[in-house]
């Protein structure tokens, strides 16, 4: 009797220790991003902004001489995505960013009639080594597609060339080409008159299926929504521009633009090991 007494206790033990052992599995999986990404990583880059000077004054125009001619894209100069993520039930952001952009506008008056502009996107880069590689590869495939290029469609109509250091805002509609497809945008562009030229600020949204983008999405690991943000800032000059960038370099590498990537703070992602496919 006592021998299955003890067997009987023995089991009870052994169930109760797998039980715990499964609760601190569960509890853990969802404990250690949480802990990571609240107090370990932080907040993800803020977004791209004008410089300091915009924050001024906001205007739908202004009396200023208007400024008539060529500009090319300079230093400053910064496209990126932004994404929302689920890492494990736990919300966070993904950015990344390259500075290699190369491009030129032409303004008329108070319009700007003419613009063209392009990104490295094998030199996009974010906080996350893995992430990088999904990004080059199954998402972007940045070594058949390593150039994404907007060009204007119709003129940006200004109402009158803003005052320098502060901003004005209007709709610019153009053909935005990324991994081989081409379409139309429209969208709100933030203009401010600079001592050497303009600045423009743009946050255009994304569909990845529109340009035939696999979702970043791996398995049950980490979740996005089907959609994210190209995030553009340009800064022009009269003065000679960056070179255009042949996009073969990969990303963190080499040649063109405007130079070396810039360096994306960390997001929030923790730096586990991701699938490769």
């Amino acid at each position: 009797m006592s021998v299955a007494i003890g067997a009987i206790i023995a089991k009870h033990k052994i169930r109760n220790f797998i039980v715990f052992g499964i609760v601190l599995v569960v509890f853990l999986a969802f404990a250690v991003p949480y802990v990571y990404i609240h107090f370990i990583e932080g907040p993800p880059p803020a977004k791209l902004s004008l410089p300091p000077a915009s924050t001024t004054k906001t205007t739908t125009g202004s009396s200023a001489t208007s400024v008539s001619g060529s500009f090319n894209v300079g230093k400053g100069s910064v496209v990126g995505y932004r994404v929302s993520e689920v890492l494990i039930g736990q919300n966070s952001t993904a950015v990344g960013r390259t500075s290699k952009v190369w491009g030129s506008i032409d303004v008329s008056g108070t319009n700007i009639t003419k613009a063209t502009f392009s990104a490295n996107m094998a030199s996009v880069v974010s906080d996350q080594s893995q992430r990088n590689a999904q990004f080059d590869g199954r998402i972007m495939d940045v070594s058949q597609y390593p150039t994404a290029t907007f060009t204007l469609t119709s003129p940006i109509k200004l109402g009158s060339l803003p005052a320098q250091g502060t901003v004005t805002k209007a709709s610019a509609t153009g053909e935005l080409t990324m991994h081989g497809a081409t379409k139309p945008v429209t969208f709100t562009v933030s203009v401010e008159r600079t001592a050497s030229g303009l600045s423009a600020l743009a946050e255009i949204p994304i569909k990845f299926s529109t340009w035939n983008i696999s979702n970043p999405s791996i398995g049950g690991f980490v979740t996005t929504a089907d959609n994210g943000t190209l995030e553009v800032l340009l800064s022009v000059t009269s003065a000679k521009g960056n070179s255009p960038s042949s996009g073969a370099a990969s990303s963190g590498g080499g040649g063109g633009g405007g130079g070396t990537p810039i360096t994306v703070p960390s997001t929030t992602v923790p730096g586990l090991k991701l699938p490769s496919s």
